[in-house]
């Protein structure tokens, strides 16, 4: 299927935004999570800013791809594709039986502690470092989706290149 220059650009930008964005999900993983984050940590969070830095760029890279992955990227990735778009929970349904994502819905499971990690945090750190955990668990399956979206786009050739993550 032809793809028109407008959605090309679209889609080459958006690929690009997330190899960086996985790249730079993947190394604050690998820095928080070092140990498990334990209710114990997150009540460290007020007298730790170095803490609560990584804590902050985690939940914010983690949120950032995974609206960069379902909002963006998926859509441009299904039209050209020949697919119907439409609301959030379709296009994650076709994702699926595409193979583009394990499953639609233990993406949209990842949706609450992805709040909970956004917005709940200031009041309760239970309920932090359980939405943290469960997201940290969950990274792998994340930059899966993420590789696979972009693998498809360099097999049907819209890619710039064949590497999924750009590393050569």
């Amino acid at each position: 299927m032809n793809i028109d220059p407008g959605s090309l650009g679209r889609l080459h930008f958006l690929l690009r935004v997330v190899r960086k964005e996985c790249a730079h999900l993947k190394g604050t993983d690998e820095r928080l999570f070092r140990e498990p984050f334990t209710r114990d940590t997150a009540a460290r969070l007020a007298s730790d800013p170095e803490l609560a830095e990584r804590v902050d760029a985690f939940s914010t890279r983690f949120a950032r791809l995974q609206d960069t992955l379902g909002d963006k990227l998926l859509p441009v990735l299904l039209q050209a594709l020949g697919e119907t778009t439409g609301a959030v929970i379709d296009n994650l349904d076709r994702a699926e039986r595409l193979g583009l994502i394990e499953s639609s819905d233990q993406w949209m499971m990842l949706r609450k502690p992805r709040n909970q990690m956004v917005h709940d945090y200031i009041e309760d750190p239970v309920v932090l470092a359980d939405a943290l955990q469960t997201a940290h668990d969950h990274v792998a399956s994340l930059t899966r989706a993420a590789e696979q979206m972009i693998r498809e786009a360099n097999r049907r050739g819209w890619g710039e290149n064949s590497d999924p993550l750009g590393g050569g």
